[in-house]
């Protein structure tokens, strides 16, 4: 028996950790999507309140909903960024 340690395997990375570039690139290209009907409802939302001086209750509804969906863009967009992690290879500190 020699004295050499065994060899060292490099680290597996979990399915959770490792995410391609092509997924999230259209996470993000769906998040902007997304962000569009954010954007047309707090302009008819905004273009609302400034003429009668409140939303209007047939409006209200649309408005809410585009809000809503333009948060979730920012939602998406935000868990494709932070989402991501780096490989981290053995040997060197995080």
């Amino acid at each position: 028996m020699s004295d050499t340690p065994p060899p060292v395997l490099p680290a597996v990375p979990t399915p959770g950790e490792a995410r391609s570039g092509c997924l999230t690139a259209f996470m993000v290209i769906s998040g902007v999507i997304l962000l569009l009907p954010g954007v047309c409802a707090l302009l008819f939302g905004g273009m609302s309140v400034f003429e009668d001086g409140r939303i209007a209750a047939d409006i209200a509804p649309l408005v809410f909903f585009g809000l809503v969906v333009g948060i979730g863009g920012v939602a998406l967009i935000w868990a494709a960024i932070k989402g991501r992690k780096a490989p981290v290879h053995p040997g060197t500190q995080p």
